[in-house]
């Protein structure tokens, strides 16, 4: 495996071949990308000039299905991290039995910059770059950080000019009005909501005395944060990438998403009706909010936040993943020997591409779900895995990280040696 994301996220599956007994076809098969497509996107910028950005798409594996996995838009975007949130996606549908293979793209980009006509003849270039390698039955798209329902109507629109026809289930994360999913924005943090749930209670752990810090107050972060507030855990800090605050009474969330979502900044809040007051709470970095005693940690944000620099400060009970790899397999071992307990992001952030899974099913068969629907069939199926996922840990005494790859690797095994390997052909002769 090449490149450190990918080269790290790799050790994970290495440390669950140790309890499988999957084919070693299978192995092979899964050390590197099947697939991976670097393009440039010509944009003529509003002042008049044109500028190039660089973009990618890279499908993992597609022993189970068409690739699925979103766009994001960030300045970080490189080939390396493309490749290792395609093999996580890989893993995840695989950790949930969707039918799909795991798959992932993004531009190197700060959209903070862009007006909105470039960017959406940014989301509409990348689409010109990369139509012939995705499509409904090969490659499908959804949104990703910086990206959202508006840009994957364009990017879905664009897809059906080339092709000459309407294709909805090229991309899901869409507008309601072209073809999306009820549900589908809030997939993520209900899906994270629905394994929290489920978990806790075998810790012993009442929602009104269960402590929690969130980072990252985007839509998953943010709508998780409420729904957990609204259950009636104590949500003691959120943060931003600017920064966060934190209270140990607990924040008043929904005030908190109010004044976010019309200001674009984290502030204390207390708001009745459309009044809102400003309240003392302590500010804190995205670097302080990590390292609180609280029973409940939820990095939200991106990869990379807990590493084997700061692992050792982190005192929280419980860990669970809601951005893709955002603890390095280097901090896992720290975790661990301190008795902390990691639910990983292949299970907990899993929401997303369930109901992307749910609209892509909505679009090929013309028949659409209400809400309650599909809120129905997500508590179903992340529960389900995340109940066969504890019971593989327990049965083997490994960490729910360990025993969620073990869980994906079997089932992945099982559609390689479906097309034969070694063995099969050998005892053939």
């Amino acid at each position: 495996m090449a490149g450190s994301l990918l080269s790290d996220a790799g050790q994970r599956l290495e440390q669950a071949l140790k309890y499988t007994t999957i084919s070693e076809d299978a192995i092979e098969s899964l050390k590197f990308p099947q697939t991976s497509l670097t393009v440039s996107i010509p944009v003529r910028m509003d002042d008049g000039s044109l500028k190039v950005f660089q973009g990618y798409r890279v499908r993992y594996d597609d022993t189970r299905g068409p690739g699925k996995g979103g766009v994001r838009y960030h300045p970080s975007v490189t080939l390396d991290e493309v490749q290792s949130l395609a093999f996580w996606m890989t893993f995840k549908c695989a950790a949930l039995s969707l039918p799909f293979g795991g798959a992932k793209g993004g531009i190197t980009v700060n959209p903070k910059e862009l007006s909105r006509m470039e960017l959406e003849r940014l989301s509409r270039g990348y689409i010109d770059a990369i139509a012939d390698f995705i499509g409904p039955d090969v490659d499908i798209l959804a949104p990703d950080v910086y990206t959202n329902a508006m840009v994957m109507g364009w990017m879905m629109d664009q897809y059906s000019i080339i092709k000459r026809q309407i294709s909805p289930a090229v991309v899901t994360g869409k507008p309601i009005s072209m073809g999306g999913s009820l549900g589908r924005e809030s997939a993520t943090a209900m899906g994270a909501f629905f394994v929290i749930q489920s978990m806790l209670p075998k810790f012993d752990r009442p929602p009104e005395t269960t402590t929690v810090a969130i980072q990252g107050f985007g839509n998953a972060g943010a709508i998780l944060a409420e729904l957990l507030y609204k259950a009636g855990f104590k949500v003691v800090a959120v943060s931003d990438s600017q920064g966060g605050i934190y209270s140990r009474g607990g924040l008043d969330i929904p005030s908190i998403r109010h004044f976010k979502e019309s200001s674009r900044r984290i502030q204390a809040m207390y708001c009745v009706d459309t009044v809102c007051h400003t309240t003392a709470e302590e500010v804190l970095t995205n670097e302080d909010l990590l390292t609180l005693d609280v029973d409940v940690l939820v990095p939200a944000a991106l990869e990379n936040q807990i590493t084997e620099a700061n692992a050792a400060n982190i005192r929280a009970k419980m860990i669970f993943e809601v951005a893709n790899g955002p603890i390095t397999s280097a901090a896992d071992h720290i975790l661990e020997a301190n008795g902390i307990y990691v639910f990983p992001d292949i299970l907990v952030n899993a929401g997303g591409v369930t109901v992307s899974y749910f609209e892509w099913v909505q679009n090929r068969s013309g028949l659409y779900w209400t809400l309650e629907e599909v809120d129905q069939h997500l508590k179903h199926r992340m529960v389900q895995e995340a109940e066969n996922i504890w019971a593989i840990a327990r049965d083997l005494s490994i960490p729910m990280r360990t025993a969620a790859y073990v869980h994906a690797l079997c089932r992945l095994g099982d559609a390689i040696s479906a097309k034969g390997t070694r063995d099969y052909y050998l005892n053939g002769r």
